[in-house]
């Protein structure tokens, strides 16, 4: 039975039940139905935000055998894959950079599976059909670019054997080496990082706060609704700090994952001594992996930082097993405090040949440059 390739431009277009039958349990929770689902009918994607929904789905006769989160992208905001320089190179050299397609999930810097397929299918030719396919709508869109951001290390070599080329990045991430407690953890530490990790960890008791994770019960009903709210504030309290904060999630996005994501949401919050919720990270977790997403707090004290964000996560993932914790983009001051550096990569097929060669050229560079910091586990100072 032949293949055919429908770009759908709503989620819904798809049951749920057929796309997530596509989503492996050890992919990462961002790329499930109901995830993508929210950021569409939450507003947070769309033509105000320039991501506009053109996701990949791969069809034999009527069943869904393949699929992929993609968008026609009129900006560069909320990829973490940067390439601002590439646009204005292009800008340069007479090329119309924007629009461009990217498989990815909107702004969530997490690795995992770009390419969704069923188990009667194989990967690597699955990757390579779509690799043809979004040549071909790259050119026949007249797109400057297509990229895949955030494969995992197995997709990503799939993506490099079809022809695109591979860009490294750099994230901070912990793993469990087997710990069965936090001291466990610090004893692999040098001796002046362990003193600092104890002094800080100490600092919100001192302070007056209880920090824990949320569990389904509290999401439930309108108390769940009214912590959404807070998340959503706190959250704020982050992306209106700095000039290049963007409000990428409404509140009501914060409403619908607390309602229809609930058993993957890890919500982290710290109290002050009358109850009241002060600070918080948007975690989520599955496959035994937490994810680190969204801080923000309306208290400005020593370490809550790095308590609510970095050390509780270590300490849940100790407490329940998790193989590793990913807290997000960005922070060397993460390797302080016992993240690695990791490599992540992104494929990227640029249309024009000469642009593509410059761009290349630059790629080659940076990845040893990347390789050589990992190899390393980064500078010690």
């Amino acid at each position: 039975m032949s293949l055919e390739l429908r770009v759908i431009e709503r989620i819904s277009e798809v049951p749920e039940d057929a796309w997530n039958a596509l989503v492996r349990e050890d992919a990462s929770p961002f790329v499930e139905h109901a995830w993508l689902q929210c950021l569409e009918e939450a507003g947070c994607v769309g033509d105000r935000a320039g991501w506009l929904p053109r996701h990949l789905a791969l069809y034999e006769g009527e069943k869904l055998v393949a699929a992929a989160p993609a968008y026609l992208k009129t900006n560069s905001e909320g990829e973490f894959v940067f390439d601002w320089s590439w646009a204005d190179l292009a800008n340069r050299m007479g090329i119309a950079y924007y629009p461009k397609l990217i498989l990815a999930v909107p702004f969530t810097p997490a690795t995992g599976h770009r390419v969704l397929w069923h188990p009667s299918r194989d990967r690597g030719e699955t990757v390579a059909v779509f690799a043809e396919a979004i040549r071909t709508i790259t050119r026949e869109m007249e797109l400057s670019s297509a990229h895949v951001l955030f494969p995992d290390e197995a997709e990503a070599r799939l993506w490099d054997a079809a022809g695109f080329t591979m860009r490294h990045g750099v994230q901070y991430h912990w793993s469990n080496a087997g710990f069965r407690t936090f001291e466990d953890f610090l004893a692999t530490l040098p001796q002046k990082k362990r003193t600092q990790i104890r002094r800080e960890r100490k600092q919100p008791a001192m302070d007056g706060l209880t920090i824990t994770t949320l569990g389904p019960e509290d999401l439930a009903g309108e108390k769940g609704k009214a912590l959404a709210d807070t998340m959503h504030a706190l959250y704020l309290t982050t992306v209106d700090k700095y000039f290049h904060g963007r409000r990428y999630l409404t509140r009501r996005f914060f409403d619908l994952v607390r309602q229809r994501f609930a058993n993957r949401l890890a919500w982290t919050v710290a109290r002050d001594r009358d109850g009241d919720i002060v600070a918080s990270a948007f975690n989520v977790q599955k496959d035994k992996i937490l994810y680190g997403r969204y801080w923000g707090t309306t208290a400005e004290l020593p370490f809550l930082h790095f308590n609510v964000c970095y050390y509780h996560g270590i300490d849940e993932a100790i407490r329940h097993g998790l193989s590793a914790f990913n807290p997000g983009a960005g922070g060397e001051h993460k390797r302080i405090r016992g993240f690695l550096p990791t490599t992540t990569y992104s494929a990227h097929h640029i249309e024009d040949k000469r642009f593509s060669a410059i761009v290349g050229a630059f790629l080659e560079r940076e990845r040893r440059a990347i390789a050589e910091y990992v190899a390393s586990g980064g500078d010690e100072g």
